[in-house]
């Protein structure tokens, strides 16, 4: 067994040479060399050295030694040395240093006592205590506090020793004289901690016949009352109506500290809305008082607990959680949103449209770089707040339509596919949206956005007025025809023609000198830069299409193309005039051959892609023989899709909600016992709260512990066979940050098994955090063990190891291997959902990706993706209109979050082959290495489907 330490130092130079070095500077009497060389010793001993030669010489040459720094070193190699033999007796030369304790516990010099004492907490053999004890007990009383903290402490530490009792029997009394008595708040404070640890009675009885000085105890007192009302309450309910007076009375301290522990107390030990709501108020003035982001980020934290539990209480303080949007940190805003979107209702949503819209407005000053990002917090916020509530769209549509032009693609992103939705779902505000769409439009700056935004134009432009304003707005922003001119393609030809034949000209060669002095040869190359001609700076219009299809953005002339001739097909409708109409048909005709040319021409550095080409063309054909069937799928077919998109995305989300509320905790028909009317004491308003809550909880079944058996037996794992002399099997629980396993060692033999001792190892991201002990194991007797095993990323782990053990029979140790434990990832990844526009950005971002080939002998796509989602414990994000029919291919997003904030994501393309099987791949991002391989490890093994 490893001896535990209470102190380590790295150090890393042990060599035999330096224990001589080390004994000549201690017999030395040159102070600084006999402070290194009590430092090396102290470092030799913590690396596993035992140097026994130099205790002597430390006795005769160190504890004489009245420097200070000689004299802390002296007492930190007294406590990492061996004290005892091995049957556990005090070695002899142990008493030499017992007199020099005494002589330091009756030092003039008050650090000398303090540190003494200090040194003697740390110490558990009784034989060195027992003749310090008289001196101990005097410091109690010396003149100066650091030595009086140190000695209640030592008081303490001796006490709760096996047999501390018989040596301090008085302990408790002259502890509590001392607490009645001492001035000094750190002193008062271990004065309470040790009647709590040692004597809870008298802790107690002192708190209560001092409840109403309470608050004017020190911050370090009023820490550890909080702890003791804690223990008591958890122990003994029925006392919990005394200390919830204390509890509200500390809310006001003056320390931060001691409120907040305040808060997190009334919310574990009271479920009534009075100390919920006090709890939460309390945060609530943590969160804007602190200027520690990080403390912040942990009452954030708690805020989002309440919520889960008191979501009702919670909604009178949205206002008040708003507040944290003051801070600049993007992580304190990005919470404090989340909070408070879960916390809205038709009540407070037009209060908190409201600040939303004023902090929109203030990130339009330049002055942070991080406006950006906040902006755009906002705007999804907004989107989510006018999603849910139709009826406060209208108050912030148009705000949020002056930022279609912003410099944040994201942002303006946004805020068009935010436009997008309110116009569908909003008839009434359909025909002031277009209007003002029409009106801003040439401020638009980025493709993606036009194109979202030409789309718009294209689907809910029906009068006669904005079909006409449609059109003219995007003939307006592309500008005057043609594109080029014959002579610029020409020039551009020419220039293009120059540069790919200077990469081939090699114009002269000369010797030059090098750094070194030697010559060598250089070859100068004569090379022309590619520069656009003036046309693609906008010297014939400036409009904002021109300038994208002038830089190669052939989508978006696309785009442009099927956008004119929606309208164009419109206008055929609500125009009577066939003059207008076939003028307005020419005009769209002659763009779309414009693009058509400009793709083929050598302006641009590369031509028109296939797709854009081809749908182009399509749209040409379209405008000059237009049938009834295609009509209608230009017109209505395109809406349809999104409509039933929207349909989907709020099907989904209805029955997830649906999910939730279907949760039954206990049958309608059982009975309801009302506990607090029971009781024919009287009660105080917050007790009464306080147990009515615990009714309705018991009512609900929420008291009730989830016992599920066979989830219990899928998590028990055979460790041994039923033929060793050992069984063992373990039933492992895996935490956020940790796994437990809970092992039961059975001896199935008649023998007593002396120093049983479990011994593990790890493999992966997993550390064992301690080593369990040995012990004796009666025939045919069981016996509990616990181990506790750190985990710091999500990777498939493994844990082995062995049972070791002695008979009285067999002279050498028995070794039983184990079976292997398989930590399995699934364990710590769950099912989330995100935007896809937060999806396709993280799977720009993250630089990890693990490709998997499909291999499996299901035969159908949709089969096969379910298969997927069960095994891998993911959600899928694509839709499952998007996922219907047989068309021998499908495509699909899966998005699940780790417990420790990593993201995964999934990306599956599958396609059905002639002979009926799959083939394709699906790879997995993620930002860090582990989350990647081990999620694809588990999907080749169970991609082939049945296990």
């Amino acid at each position: 067994m490893e001896r535990s330490s209470s102190l380590l130092v790295h150090f890393d130079k042990a060599t035999p040479a330096l224990a001589n070095e080390i004994k000549e500077a201690l017999e030395g009497n040159d102070v600084p060399a006999k402070i290194d060389a009590m430092k090396n010793a102290i470092m030799l001993l913590l690396n596993g050295e035992t140097l026994p030669q130099l205790f002597i010489t430390i006795v005769r040459y160190v504890l004489p030694s009245e420097d200070h720094t000689i004299q802390k070193l002296l007492l930190l190699y007294l406590e990492i040395i061996d004290k005892t033999d091995g049957k556990g007796r005090v070695l002899p030369e142990m008493i030499l240093i017992c007199q020099n304790l005494r002589n330091n516990l009756q030092h003039p010099n008050e650090y000398i006592r303090g540190v003494t004492l200090r040194f003697l907490c740390r110490l558990n053999e009784v034989e060195i205590i027992e003749p310090l004890i008289p001196s101990i007990m005097s410091n109690l009383e010396h003149r100066h506090p650091f030595v009086r903290r140190q000695a209640i402490l030592a008081v303490m530490s001796i006490y709760k020793l096996p047999q501390g009792e018989q040596l301090l029997v008085d302990a408790p009394e002259t502890i509590e004289r001392c607490l009645s008595t001492e001035s000094d708040p750190s002193a008062r404070r271990n004065a309470f901690l040790m009647l709590f640890n040692c004597a809870q009675d008298r802790a107690i009885a002192y708190l209560l016949t001092n409840v109403d000085k309470v608050s004017d105890w020190g911050e370090l007192l009023q820490m550890v009352v909080l702890e003791l009302i804690r223990k008591v309450c958890r122990t003994n309910k029925a006392e919990k109506g005394k200390y919830m007076q204390i509890i509200i009375s500390l809310l006001n301290a003056h320390s931060a500290a001691v409120v907040y522990e305040c808060a997190g107390t009334l919310v574990s030990l009271s479920s009534a809305p009075t100390a919920i709501r006090a709890a939460a108020n309390t945060y609530c003035q943590l969160l804007l008082s602190q200027s520690d982001n990080n403390v912040k980020l942990i009452v954030l934290d708690r805020l989002n607990e309440l919520k889960s539990s008191y979501r009702d209480i919670m909604v009178d303080l949205i206002m008040d959680v708003l507040r944290a949007l003051s801070s600049p940190n993007p992580d304190i805003r990005k919470k404090t949103l989340d909070i408070v979107l879960e916390l809205i209702t038709p009540r407070n949503v037009n209060e908190v449209v409201l600040t939303l819209k004023k902090e929109v407005v203030k990130t339009q000053s330049g002055e942070l770089e991080k406006n950006v990002d906040y902006r755009q917090m906002l705007i999804q916020s907004i989107h989510s707040c006018a999603v849910r509530f139709p009826e406060v769209a209208s108050t912030v549509v148009h705000l949020l339509m002056d930022f279609l032009g912003d410099n944040n693609v994201a942002s303006a992103m946004d805020v068009v596919v935010f436009v997008r939705e309110i116009t569908e779902t909003n008839p009434k505000l359909r025909v002031s949206i277009v209007t003002r769409l029409l009106d801003t439009f040439y401020q638009i700056r980025a493709a993606r956005v036009c194109c979202c935004a030409l789309w718009i134009i294209g689907e809910y432009c029906v009068s006669l007025s904005e079909v006409e304003g449609g059109i003219a707005t995007i003939k307006q922003c592309l500008g005057d025809l043609p594109f080029f001119s014959v002579s610029e393609d020409e020039k551009a030809a020419d220039s293009k023609k120059a540069q790919q034949a200077s990469w081939m000209t090699i114009s002269s060669r000369r010797p030059a000198i090098l750094a070194d002095g030697t010559y060598a040869t250089q070859s100068a190359v004569s090379e022309t830069a590619f520069s656009p001609p003036a046309v693609v700076q906008g010297s014939l219009g400036t409009g904002n299409l021109r300038s994208l299809l002038l830089t190669g953005d052939f989508f978006l002339a696309a785009v442009v193309a099927c956008t004119l001739a929606k309208l164009i097909l419109r206008l055929k409708e609500v125009q009577p005039s066939k003059i207008e109409v076939n003028k307005a048909s020419s005009d769209a005709l002659l763009i779309m051959v414009a693009m058509l040319q400009l793709g083929q021409s050598s302006v641009l550095p590369h031509s028109i892609d296939n797709d854009s080409y081809d749908r182009i063309v399509l749209c040409i054909r379209l405008l000059c023989n237009t049938g009834d069937a295609v009509r209608k799928i230009w017109l209505n077919s395109c809406r349809d899709s999104f409509i039933k998109m929207l349909s989907d995305k709020q099907m989904r989300e209805t029955e997830e909600d649906k999910v939730k509320a279907q949760i039954s905790h206990s049958q309608p028909d059982d009975l309801i016992d009302f506990y607090h009317l029971k009781s024919r004491k009287g009660m105080s308003q917050l007790e009464l709260e306080d147990q009515v809550q615990d009714d309705l909880k018991r009512a609900t079944g929420e008291f009730v512990k989830d016992a599920d058996d066979a989830n219990k037996l899928n998590r028990i794992i055979q460790l041994t066979g039923f033929s060793d002399p050992v069984y063992a099997e373990a039933y492992v629980t895996v935490h956020h940050y940790d796994i437990v396993l809970d092992v039961t060692v059975i001896n199935r033999t008649k023998e007593t098994l002396q120093n049983l001792c479990l011994e593990l190892a790890t493999m992966g991201d997993l550390k064992l955090v301690e080593r369990p002990q040995n012990y004796t194991l009666a025939p045919v007797s069981s016996k509990q063990i616990k181990a506790n095993i750190k985990v710091s990323s999500t990777e498939t782990g493994v844990i082995f190891g062995n049972i070791v053990y002695e008979t009285s029979n067999v002279l050498e140790r028995t070794v039983i291997v184990l079976n292997d434990i398989h930590i399995d990832i699934m364990d710590y990844i769950s099912p989330a959902v995100c935007t896809d526009a937060a999806f396709r950005t993280m799977w720009a971002e993250f630089e990890w990706e693990n490709k998997v080939a499909v291999n499996t002998t299901i035969t159908n796509e949709k089969e096969f993706l379910d298969h997927i989602i069960k095994s891998t414990n993911m959600k899928c994000l694509t839709a499952q209109s998007a996922l219907e029919g047989d068309c021998g291919f499908l495509a699909a997003t899966l998005y699940a979050k780790s417990v420790f904030g990593e993201d995964a994501l999934v990306n599956i393309s599958v396609e059905k082959q002639t002979d009926n099987k799959l083939n394709g791949y699906i790879r997995i991002r993620s930002k860090t290495q582990g989350i990647a391989l081990s999620l694809g490890d588990k999907i080749t093994l169970k991609q082939k489907g049945g296990s």
